[in-house]
């Protein structure tokens, strides 16, 4: 049996298994719902629902980053546990989640690491239950398709930013900071000129359509977030400003997912756009491929909104912790990303 014949049956299979998450779509949305911000004292429920952690080493490293921020933090039950690539088996995965969430002694819930493995479990999490113990969400990567089906199915707002096993370095501690813990409605910009070189080399902006925007932010890892096209854990896309960043991905694979975003009609719909970092994304050997530049050329700047790249999102050292589902003001002449609220109460 050839490999789309396999993947055929699979599909008619799937039509006639009875399962629910194919026949009873849920489609309501809610309200916004923010979490309270974290304080010195508070407790971080340290959670795997993605690819498995070899060494114990990162819990060690995980537990004394959030020490040194004032925090305690709570092992999930099924944090270690292995299944192939996975952290576990789905609902196990899935159960410390749901758990971390209604833990009155756990006041947010941070991703150890990515990987692949997110996506499975949305089917199993309990969104009334996450609606009723709002709580603080953080992670990138993998994570992005929690990060979404929460805020989507849940309304509350979460968070794409470090992982536990992340590089905590100045820059990326102060947005954690200034607006996980102060509940400042930050501006976010990327770093400057170093004092070394005479003109910025380094994390440059890189304007695709100039202007400003105005919209809730929405997004995360470009790859994970198509893989989710088309589901019931996605956001509705009217005037957002989309977000995304990727690693590792060969140009005509971002060409491929943006496309997909376009004839999703997720393009047409979005105020703004901002594409992170693609880390390791070159264009490759061959003379004739195209550019990062060329494909947003292409998808992007014929929609005619605000949109730029080169923002600090994504596998990189400098993070910024972005929320997901907050208003947001977008200036893609200067690269900017200026939160119009507190994204926790």
């Amino acid at each position: 049996m050839n490999r789309r014949r396999f993947i055929q049956g699979i599909g008619v299979a799937a039509l006639f298994s009875g399962a629910p998450h194919l026949f009873a779509v849920e489609t309501k949305r809610h309200p916004t719902i923010k979490a309270p911000r974290l304080r010195p004292g508070d407790t971080v429920g340290l959670i795997n629902p993605a690819g498995v952690t070899y060494e114990t080493v990162d819990i060690q490293i995980a537990r004394e980053t959030l020490a040194a921020l004032g925090l305690k933090t709570m092992l999930g039950a099924h944090a270690l546990d292995r299944y192939g690539y996975l952290a576990g088996k789905d609902a196990d995965r899935a159960a410390d989640v749901n758990s971390m969430f209604e833990n009155s002694d756990v006041q947010a819930i941070m991703a150890i690491r990515g990987g692949w493995g997110c996506s499975r479990i949305l089917t199993f999490l309990d969104y009334d239950r996450i609606r009723t113990h709002p709580k603080i969400l953080v992670g990138y990567s993998d994570i992005t398709a929690l990060l979404l089906a929460v805020s989507a199915r849940a309304g509350l707002v979460t968070f794409h930013g470090p992982v536990a096993t992340s590089t905590w370095n100045a820059f990326s501690v102060d947005y954690v900071r200034r607006i996980l813990f102060d509940g400042e409605a930050v501006t976010m910009q990327n770093p400057g000129r170093s004092e070394s070189t005479l003109a910025q080399t380094k994390d440059r902006v890189e304007t695709v359509t100039g202007g400003k925007a105005r919209g809730r932010l929405f997004g995360g890892n470009l790859s994970v977030l198509t893989g989710i096209i088309g589901s019931d854990y996605l956001p509705d896309w009217k005037d957002a400003i989309l977000f995304v960043e990727d690693d590792g991905e060969d140009i005509y694979r971002i060409d491929r997912m943006i496309t997909q975003l376009k004839l999703a009609g997720v393009l047409s719909k979005i105020s703004g756009f901002v594409f992170g970092k693609c880390t390791k994304c070159g264009p490759g050997e061959s003379y004739g491929s195209l550019t990062l530049q060329d494909v947003l050329a292409d998808h992007v700047k014929p929609l005619g909104i605000p949109a730029w790249y080169g923002a600090m999102i994504g596998h990189i050292e400098n993070k910024l912790t972005v929320p997901v589902g907050i208003e947001a003001e977008i200036d893609a002449d200067q690269g900017i990303i200026r939160l119009l609220e507190s994204a926790v109460v």
